[in-house]
């Protein structure tokens, strides 16, 4: 036997390969054929139910880091609960309706308008169908634990069913009518849009100041003078009904020098619009209060027999243009309630694509909206009333789907009231708790000030308004119609809306008072995609008996304040009286590293297929933990490489732990807690309070104090502290020694601990660990969590100070390398000067200096006796020297006994011992020097 062969004793090699791009789906395949989500569905029976609700992403292409961000939080949320005492099923969702795939088919060169609405349908049915079926391939991938066979998708007919079942609750509530205002209206799209579907960029729009004469001034204004108005929308001069003042203002009559003609205009905006329009030696004739122009009329610039009327309303503002507003009913919301006030028509020359029609007048018959700006300039500026044309910068809505802007445009449309539930929904958001908190404030004042929910689309890839019309017009929503119609989406899909005639799809011998005829007809427009995820309360959290209504948590993107969030609580109010959740968690946005916007078009994207391809999923998941994402995340190849060596710093501190306790059975060597050495102790005490921290944080959604927790613990609890000196005792102690079998108790139970506690985390990796323990669970996803134990704070608190007694030798032996006095520590001799509090707290916790400092030779002394040349810290000095002996060849230290024992001239008497107790047969057979 060779020396070498004895030299590290219980070494063992032990090999933990990564490869995670190639294992990870092995391993997930693995969980997938022994029904692992479904096992651990059915060890929890029967114990508390914690639902967390997945909000729906839209089926439509592959998915991206945000995808990744969401789903991952969510996983890393259920896997915990399930381990930590929950019943915990998780359904994950997609919305699967809408304008996208509409789109996306007509890319792919199919003509909505030339086939049949059943043919289209169908087609759209298999493209989300399709999109489902990749995104959740994608999402398995990440590792997500899941009711994937049973996911809910909103064409599902059950779901589709509870949407009608909402439906027809919130109609008998009164809170569904059909009216004519401004919507949003999307001409790219031809349909009407809800508040959640607009997003606002700045643009500069042609602003137009100009003047319409007064024809009936009611003894307040002479019919020489022109009311000056402004619009930053000339293309609506033509819908133009009026203008709107404000009660309160004082009005200018003024003259400026050079003009025959009087102008009005907010007295306190006199001085900017005269240096706009560079009027000089302005004469004001007289001051009249906003409430005396009541009622005046006005010419329409160039409709000769279109009176225009002087209203009064509350939207008025000095802070641009002239205190006097370009009103069209048609096309502002604002516009419209002030008019409806007055009496006036609503006068709406657009048509869905956005196109100017004949009512607008024949100049402008057939121009599209953008471009009727310069006809209306133009006519303006030829009959001597534009004062004044600028650009003018502001915030505009755009479609969030086509990325085109959008107009208001008053038609028929269904409305699900906000108004009079509002006050129900604001108390509902006082029972929710928020992360980041500041969300409840913003959800709130989303709700306060949103007017009535546009909830019908003029689009077919959707759910069918179930409403029927009588022969005299009449809307019809009853209770009974609306339960049939769902009944029959139950059975056949809302698919059965467009195939059957409307008197097929009432009940048997249904009658009206509206049709004395029995002739009915259907409603064509579909209901807003926000309503079929907004509905999933109902379709899918009270329709299925194992889950809970309401949820326990959702935990989706900040935009969903104005989207799922919004929606699904406005409809959960109106059913059920409450919010469909209890607790609501918000993330920002994944960024470009420079803080942009990922797109493709700009080549800034970062997809989760290309980082596991790389480098595994565990990376990606481990980012997620690591990162604030409560605000908006910067991604960036940096960003994975820096999580990778965080990853590796973790496998690395596994595989050593692994490694040295290859040959321990906890069943037969496991040692007492109160018989383990003092700093196997104090390692199992300090494990016990990361454990209670961990818990903590998870409860309490903050992942990335989970991260900090865990890899402080690793790398310095661990790492830099115990594992370093532990070598001394694993490799080199006699195999079953109490002093060894006591390090391996506690090697043991952190591994076993820090597996269960990082599976939420790192699934694919602790699987792989799991295979390695001798625990009775075949898999750790099966393994419950360990509840923190009680912790000896004050054993902690004396180790914190022999902690810091090490720290500061650590700087010492530095110091020393660094003047070429030693190499590595244990080529040091270290005479240290202990205070007597310090002296006095390494004799009661029976530390062994020696070993914990990592060097051959140590004496203590009082700190009173302490060299002038040693190094002075708090309570402690310290003397550096080279040690006096040899090298022993199996432990590497530094020692005065090496050879002493014949039989083993390269090592010290200690070694030898256990060579010579441990190996006999080495004698007898001779060694190789």
């Amino acid at each position: 036997m060779r020396v070498k062969d004895t030299l590290n004793l219980g070494k063992t090699k032990f090999k933990m390969r990564g490869n995670l791009p190639v294992n990870e789906k092995k391993r997930e395949d693995i969980w997938f054929e022994n029904k692992i989500y479904e096992k651990r569905q059915k060890l929890n029976e029967g114990k508390p139910s914690f639902v967390l609700h997945d909000g729906p992403p839209y089926a439509n292409g592959n998915i991206h880091m945000g995808h990744a961000m969401n789903k991952i939080s969510k996983d890393i949320i259920v896997r915990y609960k399930s381990m930590n005492g929950f019943r915990s099923p998780y359904v994950p969702g997609w919305d699967t309706h809408g304008l996208p795939i509409e789109q996306q088919l007509a890319k792919d060169g199919y003509d909505r308008k030339k086939m049949s609405t059943s043919e289209f349908r169908k087609l759209c049915r298999e493209y989300a169908l399709k999109q489902v079926d990749k995104q959740r391939e994608d999402f398995k991938r990440l590792g997500i634990s899941a009711e994937w066979d049973n996911p809910y998708l909103t064409l599902m007919p059950e779901f589709e069913a509870e949407e009608i079942k909402t439906f027809g609750k919130m109609a008998e509530q009164g809170l569904i009518y059909r009216g004519k205002k401004p919507v949003f209206w999307s001409w790219s799209s031809e349909s009407a849009m809800a508040e959640a579907e607009v997003e606002y960029h700045d643009v500069t729009s042609p602003s137009a100041f100009y003047a319409e004469k007064v024809i009936d001034g009611k003894d307040v204004l002479d019919n020489d003078t022109y009311v000056v108005v402004w619009t930053t929308t000339p293309w609506t001069i033509p819908a133009s009904e009026g203008v709107t003042i404000d009660a309160n203002f004082d009005y200018a009559v003024v003259q400026p020098e050079g003009e025959s003609r009087k102008f009005v205009v907010a007295n306190e905006l006199l001085s900017s619009v005269s240096e706009k329009f560079g009027w000089t030696n302005v004469k004001t004739i007289k001051l009249v209060k906003g409430s005396e122009l009541d009622r005046i009329l006005v010419q329409h610039p160039f409709i000769e027999d279109r009176k225009l009327v002087v209203m009064l309303g509350n939207f008025v503002t000095l802070d641009a243009g002239t205190g006097l507003v370009h009103t069209a009913p048609g096309f502002g919301e604002d516009d419209f309630w002030v008019s409806k006030e007055y009496g006036l028509d609503i006068v709406v020359p657009v048509d869905d694509k956005g196109v100017m029609t004949a009512e607008a007048g024949s100049d402008f018959e057939g121009v599209f909206y953008e471009d009727a700006n310069q006809i209306a300039l133009d006519k303006l500026k030829d009959l001597n009333l534009l004062l004044l044309e600028m650009p003018y910068e502001h915030s505009y809505p755009f479609d969030w789907r086509t990325k085109k802007p959008v107009i208001f445009r008053a038609t028929p449309q269904w409305f699900a009231s906000v108004d009079k539930i509002r006050d129900s929904i604001l108390d509902a958001i006082t029972d929710v708790k928020f992360k980041p908190d500041w969300g409840q404030k913003r959800l709130h004042n989303m709700i306060r000030d949103r007017g009535d929910w546009v909830i019908s689309r003029q689009r077919v890839w959707g759910v069918p308004l179930p409403i029927f019309y009588g022969e005299d017009g009449e809307a019809i929503i009853t209770k009974e119609t609306t339960d049939h119609v769902a009944k029959l989406f139950g059975q056949f899909g809302s698919d059965v809306w467009f195939e059957r005639e409307a008197k097929d799809l009432l009940p048997d011998g249904f009658t009206s008072e509206h049709s004395p005829n029995g002739i009915f007809t259907k409603e064509n427009d579909i209901m807003d995609v926000w309503f079929d995820s907004g509905s999933s309360h109902q379709g899918v959290l009270a329709h299925r008996d194992y889950l809970t209504y309401p949820s326990d948590l959702v935990l989706e993107g900040s935009d969903q304040y104005r989207g799922w969030f919004n929606s699904s609580l406005i409809t959960s109010v109106a059913v059920s009286g409450k919010a469909p959740y209890k607790s609501v968690i918000s993330q920002g946005f994944t960024l470009d590293g420079k803080g942009h916007k990922m797109s493709k078009s700009l080549g800034n994207t970062i997809v989760p297929e290309e980082i596991i391809q790389k480098m595994g999923a565990e990376i990606i998941r481990l980012w997620v933990l690591s990162i604030d994402s409560s605000s908006d995340v910067r991604v960036s190849q940096e960003n994975f490489v820096k999580i990778s060596d965080s990853y590796k710093k973790i496998r690395n501190t596994i595989r050593y732990l692994l490694a040295n306790t290859s040959d321990f059975d906890p069943k037969e060597d496991r040692v007492a807690v109160s018989e383990l050495n003092t700093e196997d102790k104090y390692m199992l005490n300090r494990f016990n309070q990361v454990i209670g921290e961990l818990n903590q944080s998870y409860e309490a959604y903050d992942f990335i104090n989970v991260f900090k927790t865990l890899m402080n613990f690793m790398i310095n609890d661990l790492s830099a502290f115990y594992l370093d000196f532990a070598k001394d005792v694993v490799y080199i102690e006699p195999a079953k020694s109490l002093k060894r079998r006591s390090m391996q108790t506690v090697f043991y139970d952190i591994l076993v601990g820090l597996t269960k506690w990082m599976t939420p985390v790192l699934p694919h990796t602790t699987e792989e660990i799991w295979e390695y323990l001798k625990e009775p669970e075949e898999f750790v996803q099966l393994a419950d969590l360990d509840a923190p134990q009680d912790v000896d704070e004050t054993l902690l608190k004396k180790w914190n100070k022999v902690r810091d007694i090490r720290s500061d030798v650590m700087k010492s032996l530095e110091e020393a390398r660094d003047r070429k006095l030693i190499g590595k520590s244990m080529e040091a001799q270290l005479d240290l000067y202990l205070s007597d509090e310090n002296m006095n707290l390494v004799k009661e916790l029976g530390v062994d200096l020696r070993l914990i400092l990592i060097v051959s030779q140590i004496n203590l002394h009082s700190l009173e006796e302490a060299n002038e040349s040693s190094d002075k810290y708090d309570g402690v000095s310290v003397l550096v020297q080279a040690a006096a002996g040899k090298v022993c060849d199996r432990c590497r230290m530094t020692k005065t006994d090496v050879g002493e024992d014949k039989n083993f001239e390269n090592l010290c008497a200690s070694c030898a011992k256990i060579v010579s107790d441990n190996f006999p047969e080495a004698i007898e057979n001779g060694f190789e020097n």
